[in-house]
């Protein structure tokens, strides 16, 4: 079998080092060449043809957005990014997935050498999900963008609010890698008075602020990180803090939030396991499971469990998919009642919940 050829862009001396180090360690990989800047980059993909590139968010000559822009519009190509742990850092990744990148991975900002070695496991493996990634060229801006409303929502043509049918029903959704992107579209079309979303997305600390943030910018519901103890309500979405787990279970008559530290499970923390366990043993048929795109297996099981106790889910389909990981094992553990396009499964949901009788109140 052919290895997986990689290109590393990154300014940084040491980094290209590391990384290429790292890479032709594996036995299914090679670095093929390392760029100091975009502009060398451009001309090694033009004539080694690799088929992934690392890509370091902050470079000279020409940033690495305006490069990944490029890049995806003329001639896309899985691309993993090289970020710094900052909040600048996670804002510019989080804009690089919307363009196209396939994944990213956190770089320290002290301890480079050491911090990079730590995290090889992570970075080849994001590197052969990348390779095997669904890319899709990313189509020019349009000329006049929807301004946002005052207040943080878009501007949207108005839906119609839901009938007060479900106020029990929570919404539980799990993604991997090409989640970001995917959950946006699941949560921008939501009205106001949705039913509770609690999310689980696999990302580390320190980023999963910046993507609640701007995910709250975007949709009409409330949207944040989840916090210990809180009361899941109606219109929120909870999205799980990068590096811990977030489970759902009950306070009185009403749901609440459990964030906490404890062991990676599926060596996922946040895991989607973690989060559908709890959908299946709290909620049971108050439940609605949407698995999105993502490598692996995370969750499968405790989804087909949330069916079992009830819950009626959802599956991307793989056309759909960056990576058809998570959704390919849930539909195969027998877990998905449909298995939908990205862009059908918002409306399926609402179309449901409009139809389906009032949730099940949990005696206590």
């Amino acid at each position: 079998m052919a290895k997986i050829k990689v290109v590393v862009v990154d300014d940084s001396a040491l980094v290209r080092s590391l990384l290429a180090e790292i890479i032709n360690r594996q036995p299914d990989m090679s670095c093929v060449g390392a760029a100091s800047d975009p502009l060398v980059a451009r001309e090694m993909i033009r004539e080694l043809n690799p088929d992934v590139i690392t890509l370091d968010v902050e470079m000279p000559r020409m940033d690495g957005l305006e490069f990944l822009s490029r890049l995806m519009r003329l001639r896309p190509m899985p691309v993993v990014m090289v970020s710094t742990l900052t909040e600048q850092g996670a804002e510019t990744t989080l804009r690089a997935l919307e363009m196209g990148a396939v994944d990213f991975v956190a770089k320290p900002r002290i301890g480079v050498s050491s911090g990079l070695n730590e995290l090889a496991g992570d970075i080849v493996d994001k590197i052969r999900t990348a390779a095997a990634a669904h890319v899709k060229r990313l189509a020019a801006p349009p000329v006049h963008a929807t301004a946002p409303a005052a207040g943080g929502g878009v501007s949207q043509a108005p839906r119609a609010a839901l009938p007060r049918v479900s106020t029990e029903k929570i919404i539980c959704i799990g993604a991997s890698t090409g989640g970001t992107e995917a959950i946006r579209e699941v949560l921008v079309p939501m009205p106001a008075d949705a039913p509770a979303i609690v999310i689980t997305q696999h990302m580390p600390p320190g980023f999963t602020t910046s993507f609640a943030n701007r995910l709250n910018t975007l949709c009409r519901i409330r949207v944040a990180e989840a916090r210990d103890g809180e009361r899941i309500l109606p219109g929120h979405a909870y999205i799980a803090p990068g590096g811990r787990h977030l489970r759902i279970d009950r306070s009185g008559s009403n749901y609440v939030a459990v964030v906490e530290d404890t062991e990676p499970v599926n060596r996922h923390r946040p895991s989607v396991e973690v989060l559908f366990k709890s959908a299946a043993r709290v909620l049971g048929p108050n439940a609605l499971g949407i698995m999105l795109t993502g490598m692996g297996a995370d969750g499968a099981t405790a989804m087909r469990e949330m069916k079992d106790a009830g819950s009626y889910n959802y599956v991307q389909d793989e056309a759909s998919c960056v990576v058809f990981g998570m959704p390919r094992m849930a539909i195969q553990h027998g877990a998905a009642h449909e298995v939908l396009p990205l862009k059908q499964i918002a409306n399926a949901v609402l179309t449901r919940l409009a139809s389906a009788p009032a949730g099940v109140r949990h005696r206590i």
